[in-house]
């Protein structure tokens, strides 16, 4: 799992962005699919980690600190999605000497998705690198995309540097 959530408890840029998110979410609006495209390293992966914080610690002690833009690490669904157990949610990325997101990791998101999430809550699976969903791994995806789910959202994370297929973007 991606180190930054550890690192960067405070949001450093995209306050605004992050608001206009979390308004969405309390009007019930948020879209199923949210695609953060840009640069490597301008920070798009940490604020997905504070939105994802956001939605899932709303009803929690010690929840997220919506005002200063701050992940309290007291809490519970922070140190969840910081170990990825978190029940509600599901981290797809590239693997360790693999040269692309396998179609295998796609089919385990897909079983998680027809779950019945905690709580009757909002499932969030976050895709960092969507550069690396091979044309396999896309074309099993495209589906479930395609088809929203009031319970469910995808958040996609892509370096502008690099290709994305067309059908993702």
């Amino acid at each position: 799992m991606s180190l930054i959530i550890s690192k960067q408890k405070k949001l450093i840029g995209f306050e605004r962005e992050l608001d206009e998110l979390a308004l969405l979410y309390k009007q019930n609006s948020l879209p199923s699919k949210i695609l953060f495209k840009g640069k490597k390293g301008i920070g798009k992966c940490t604020f997905a980690y504070h939105l994802i914080n956001y939605i899932f610690s709303i009803n929690e002690n010690e929840s997220y600190n919506l005002k200063n833009k701050i992940i309290n690490e007291k809490n519970q669904s922070y140190n969840l999605v910081q170990k990825n157990i978190h029940p509600n949610f599901f981290l797809i990325e590239l693997k360790e000497n693999k040269s692309s997101i396998d179609i295998s990791q796609i089919r385990e998101m897909i079983n998680f998705t027809n779950k019945t999430s905690m709580n009757n809550s909002i499932k969030i699976v976050l895709i960092d690198n969507a550069e690396y969903l091979n044309i396999n791994s896309t074309n099993a995806i495209l589906k479930i995309l395609e088809e929203p789910n009031e319970k469910l959202c995808f958040i996609l994370i892509h370096d502008s540097n690099k290709e994305i297929f067309e059908t993702i973007n």
